[in-house]
């Protein structure tokens, strides 16, 4: 087994900066399995919680990244059994989790974020397990007979036999998302464990079988249940209700043996997880925020008002514009798969300013998908309440005439009238979103409405060679009896896709890329299901979501610190484009080079290209899926 121990060692290496303060490898020879583990100690910093971990028995052998947060509770629950723990670490209580209840049972009961590898000696089975809402990843395929697995794919790749072929359908779906939706990875044969679900592995003679995934909690399945058993209190009892389960919530996140604190953009989302925490709190909270010299792009001093009057210990960072580009070469080892949103930048720069004062950081993620907090669903309303009552005929009609306008020309016309259209309405790639419009108008329909406007190219198999896009998630699908119906089920569409696709991705690789801990009290299922169950209008008031969020935020903050239009987390990618970054997008886009690549035809990114350099169209976001893609394949590469 020394070639199998030296293979875990290159694999394991490649993951040191997930756990850069131990690592550890178990082989079980006879079975032919190995696993290895790199520790960031967060809990149990003494030898005792080092990983590769046994049961008492003997029977489980676990490696796993994450935390389990009420492993204090559970631990109580599993007392006397007459054998004595030989520290204080999750790990230890989830292995004898495992031994009273099985590995279902058990991880039924774990509040927290987690991926995992199980081995059973007893029934001679690997068992890989992720999280409810997929805060922790896990990748995993065969690889010449042999099955593979690892928090990122460069410990996949560092496995002897890789060799690792571009699935063409996955980059397919990446133009369309901005990030690979599970189960699907950038490469073929490799998928992404989904989200709430764990999967067997066993031995049949000389081969492996690998199970399909089994859910031990959906979406889906949560929030029709939570639909079933809905909430009756009054508004008020509501929002008390929701502070109950976030003080909680917050509480079981700040169990740590490490420094900790919390990022602070001065949001809604952010701000309630840090008046929370410093409410409970006998100590200044530490709080990390970074600002930028735009205008536009700046929330440093809203962050610094909020966190003034809540008393905590606070820094900020104000990040110029050759900091924000001195990440952009490190972004393809960091997302290790082609990611493309550019919020990407900050966030990798606010934990890296964090991770020099703290190891573990709360955010705010997660009130968005849970209190119906983003922009597209009031603007997917407004369109739909028009939509919906346009006779078909006519709808068809104005398609046909709104397609035959350049989008040049609304564009011009947008630059003249816009100022006087209401706030709601977008300025950017007005004559792209009416030709969208136009397409949609000729065969309305909720769900269609709704991927137009998460869509990033919204043909994207007319760019990839070979490219045929893979069924959406079944949620897409779904047409609802009415627009409040359907306005949940949006959130639903999220919390199931975007979320652990999009944003647990961006906050994962740029945290651990920097040893960093983040935790997101808002995503704790329990607080996700009591959100399913309240009424919309406990959600939705005057045009504006996360109504509970608000109320609960002015009870310990003045409005006047906190109530101003929602800020992006972004940075000025369209002039970066145009200016600092021009040629090192002129040199991924060659023609001659994606024509010698192989995976995009050159003629619609070249137009898109052009059209973006020269001011006349706003096409930063498109191109950033593409040059995403380049930068990461030349890594591969090169």
């Amino acid at each position: 087994m020394s070639d199998a121990r030296a293979a875990l060692q290159r694999m394991n290496v490649t993951l040191t900066h997930r756990g850069p303060d131990a690592g550890g490898i178990a082989l079980f020879e006879d079975a032919g399995v190995g696993l290895g583990h790199r520790r960031l100690a967060i809990v149990e910093l003494s030898p005792a919680g080092a990983q590769p971990m046994a049961s008492p028995s003997g029977r489980y052998t676990i490696v796993f990244n994450g935390e389990v947060y009420n492993f204090e509770r559970l631990r109580k629950d599993l007392e006397g059994d007459g054998r004595p723990y030989l520290g204080h670490s999750d790990t230890e209580v989830m292995l004898r989790a495992f031994e009273t209840w099985g590995i279902s049972g058990a991880v039924r009961r774990f509040i927290g974020m987690f991926a995992f590898a199980v081995w059973d000696a007893a029934e001679q089975k690997l068992v890989l397990g992720r999280d409810r809402l997929g805060k922790k990843p896990l990748y995993y395929g065969l690889v010449d007979g042999s099955l593979v697995f690892g928090s990122e794919l460069k410990a996949l790749r560092a496995f002897p036999a890789w060799r690792g072929a571009i699935d063409r359908s996955a980059l397919t779906a990446y133009l369309r998302h901005n990030y690979v939706p599970a189960p699907h990875s950038i490469y073929a044969g490799i998928r992404k464990l989904t989200p709430g679900t764990t999967v067997t592995v066993t031995r049949g003679g000389h081969e492996l079988r690998v199970g399909e995934p089994v859910a031990y909690w959906s979406v889906a399945e949560a929030s029709a249940h939570a639909a079933k058993e809905r909430f009756r209190g009054s508004y008020a009892q509501a929002v008390d209700e929701l502070d109950g389960l976030l003080r909680d919530a917050i509480s079981l996140r700040c169990i740590a043996d490490v420094p900790l604190g919390a990022f602070l953009s001065g949001g809604v989302d952010s701000s309630l997880i840090v008046s929370l925490m410093q409410s409970q709190s006998s100590e200044r909270v530490r709080t990390f925020t970074i600002g930028f010299a735009e205008a536009e792009y700046n929330e440093a001093e809203h962050a610094r008002a909020v966190a003034a009057h809540l008393g905590t210990h606070h820094t900020e960072f104000y990040v110029s514009g050759a900091d924000a580009l001195n990440v952009i070469p490190r972004l393809p080892e960091m997302y290790d798969e082609p990611f493309a949103d550019s919020s990407q930048i900050p966030t990798a720069l606010v934990c890296a300013m964090a991770r020099r004062n703290v190891t573990v950081a709360l955010s705010g993620d997660g009130g968005d998908e849970g209190f119906c907090g983003y922009q597209r669903y009031l603007l997917w309303r407004r369109i739909w309440s028009t939509l919906s009552r346009i006779p078909p005929s006519v709808a068809r009609a104005g398609a046909v005439l709104a397609g035959s306008v350049p989008e040049g020309l609304v564009d011009a016309a947008m630059r003249v009238v816009g100022p006087l259209l209401p706030k709601w309405i977008p300025r950017d790639a007005a004559g792209e979103r009416l030709h969208r419009m136009a397409n949609l108008a000729r065969h309305p329909s909720q769900a269609a409405l709704y991927r137009q406007l998460v869509s990033h190219w919204t043909d994207p198999a007319k760019l990839v060679i070979d490219g045929v896009e893979p069924t959406p998630s079944e949620l897409f699908g779904m047409e609802c009896s009415d627009m409040d119906a359907y306005t949940r089920h949006m959130t639903l569409i999220d919390a199931a896709t975007y979320l652990p696709d999009d944003i647990l991705v961006k906050v994962d690789r740029a945290s651990m890329a920097v040893s960093l801990e983040v935790r997101a009290p808002l995503l704790d299922h329990r607080v996700l299901e009591f959100a399913w169950s309240l009424p919309l209008e406990y959600q939705l008031e005057n045009s504006r979501g996360k109504r509970m969020l608000w109320d609960l935020l002015l009870r310990h903050v003045p409005r006047e610190l906190v109530d101003r239009p929602k800020t992006g987390f972004g940075v000025p990618l369209d002039s970066w484009l145009r200016g600092p970054l021009r040629d090192w997008a002129e040199t991924l886009l060659d023609r001659r080079r994606l024509q010698r690549e192989g995976y995009f035809r050159p003629d619609p990114i070249r137009k898109a290209w052009t059209e973006h350099i020269s001011g006349r169209r706003q096409r930063h976001y498109y191109l950033w899926d593409i040059l995403m893609f380049q930068a990461w394949l030349e890594r591969q590469t090169g």
